[in-house]
Formats: structure tokens, sequence, C-alpha cells
């Protein structure tokens, strides 16, 4: 019999990839000054390919659409993206040129981050052949609303497929209202503000005039606001000591997708659910340096276990 503990949940993930090049610092040098990393780790980034691998390392199958190339550095990334479970499909394979390459300065005190990055401005992805078949074959597609070709096609195909469509908004980006139509759950941060919002209220609202049945806004250690059809409420974030907020986004919103996929059909409750346990594991990220760090211990409640 197949339950929710043992059944094998597969994510499409649509969106960046980046090479995140992260030092940990005492504090932000100022102009033409030079400080000595703590300590430092490079790892493959951006919003779906950070929720991609924690889709993986909770046990789920997950594939990545994106762009990377053929430079040593894109390599770099697709090669750390494998390691941890992830298929990568990348769309720009012949690109010579390097990835987006974020540069991230941790502060050890505080665990925030300063962050300067290329993105996705590069490429520009027209759909593949099989996107359809692609997305037959998963149970969510989560997009991140970068390459906004690819991700109108995928978020209509994920639609029309009758698969749950969810949207990391991180910020917003052109092509965000061609997105919300065919989105079922937006989870968005607190820098994600559409046109004539100020507050995480407007925005839940703005979302669910378009259409969007479920939504919520992050706001750092402060509650998850959130909105469905039934009801409305917060989460709250569990305390620990912060280390580095690196990517915490990104867990949140693998962690998200990965307990939606198990539960199949969208309920309020189920949402409300899957938001806390999507927050234990994201403060849980926090607790150490860099994004892969946390990925050593496997509390039970993070997810089903991967296949042997």
């Amino acid at each position: 019999m197949v339950t929710e503990r043992t059944r094998r949940p597969r994510g499409l993930f649509v969106g960046l990839c980046t090479l995140d090049v992260v030092h940990l610092v005492e504090r932000v040098p100022g102009s033409d000054e030079k400080l000595t990393a703590l300590d430092q780790t490079v790892a493959a980034g951006g919003p779906a390919a950070g929720a991609a691998a924690v889709f993986a390392h909770l046990g789920g199958a997950a594939t990545l659409l994106t762009a990377i190339g053929a430079h040593p550095l894109g390599v770099a990334a697709a090669a750390d993206l494998t390691r941890l479970g992830v298929t990568v499909t990348d769309l720009a394979p012949d690109a010579a040129g390097p990835p987006a390459v974020s540069s991230i300065l941790v502060t050890q005190a505080t665990g925030e981050r300063a962050v300067a990055s290329t993105n996705a401005g590069a490429h520009r992805l027209a759909p593949p052949a099989d996107l359809d078949r692609s997305v037959a074959a998963c149970d969510l597609v989560e997009l991140d609303g970068h390459h906004r070709e690819l991700a109108v096609a995928a978020a209509r195909a994920g639609r029309a497929a009758g698969r749950t469509t969810l949207l990391d908004g991180g910020s917003w980006k052109d092509g965000s209202e061609e997105l919300l139509p065919f989105v079922d759950v937006a989870v968005c941060s607190a820098d994600f503000r559409p046109p004539g919002t100020r507050t995480p209220a407007d925005t839940l609202r703005f979302l669910r005039e378009r259409g969007v049945g479920f939504a919520a806004v992050s706001r750092g250690g402060r509650p998850l606001l959130w909105a469905g059809p039934d009801g409305d409420g917060a989460v709250e974030v569990p305390r620990v000591p912060v280390v580095d907020t690196l990517g915490a986004g990104d867990v949140l919103h693998g962690a998200l997708a990965h307990h939606l996929a198990l539960q199949g059909g969208l309920t309020t409750a189920g949402f409300a659910a899957a938001l806390r346990r999507s927050a234990r594991v994201a403060s849980r990220a926090c607790a150490s340096f860099g994004t892969r760090e946390w990925m050593r211990a496997r509390p039970t409640d993070q997810g089903t276990p991967p296949p042997q």
C-alpha cells in the first residue's frame, strides 16, 4: 500500500540556477578594504535550483529546467545538483559564457547576507518540445519567475494537466502578472510587492483577486501570514541560533513543494500544516553556515527518506 510516508513525490522546478560563492565574515568590508573570511563554501544556488535540492534531499524526485551552459563554473553548479540527486535539464547546454554567479557575504554575528548577482538576464529560454510530458510526469510544478517565457509555458502546462503549480515570489518581476492566472499556490517574500501594494495583507488580497487560491508571505523570523479559500492565519517561525539566513526561502519552498506533493489535493488545513512543517525545516537550515551543511542531519519530521 502506498502512503504519504512511502510514496516518492515528483517535482518539476523551473527557473534560475546560479553558482553561489559564499564567505562568512565578521562584518561587511568598507570601500577599498580587504577582509580575511572566516569560512567559505561554493554551491549551486538560485530559487528553483535551491528548492529542487531540498525537495530531493527530503526524498522526492526533482527535475530542474534551467540554463547553465558549458562553462567550467556551470559544470560545477550542475555537478553539485546532480550529487544531491537533482535531475538537471539544461536548456542552454552550448552556452560558452559563465553562468549567473552570486557573490555572498554572510555576517557571522547576525546571519544576515549581502548578495550581488547577475540573475538570468543572459538567457532567453524557449519551452522544450517535451514540456507537456515533463509536466505530466510530476505531481507539482514550482516556478521562481525567472526565464519568463519558459515559466509562463510551464505554468500553463501545469494548469492544463491538473498539476499543482507553486510560485516562489522572491520579488515582483516582468511577467509575474502573466503567471498568476495559472498559479495555485504562491508563497512570497516581503520584497514581493505587486503594483499598488504596501503590506503583506495587500499582497495576499492582490493574489486572491487574480485567482491564486492559496498564498503566504514570509517575513524572515516573523510569522508567515497566509490565506486560503476557507480561512487565513499565521505560522510561527521556530527560533534557532541563527548562523546563516542564505537560502532560507529556497529551503522553505523546497520543503513546501515536498509536503504539498505528498498531500495531493489542496485544502486550507493541509496548506497551513505544510507551511508549519516547512518553516521548521527552513529554520533548522539557518542554524548552520552555507546551504548544504544542514542536510547532514535528517530529523524525522523533514520528509520521507530517499529510496535505497
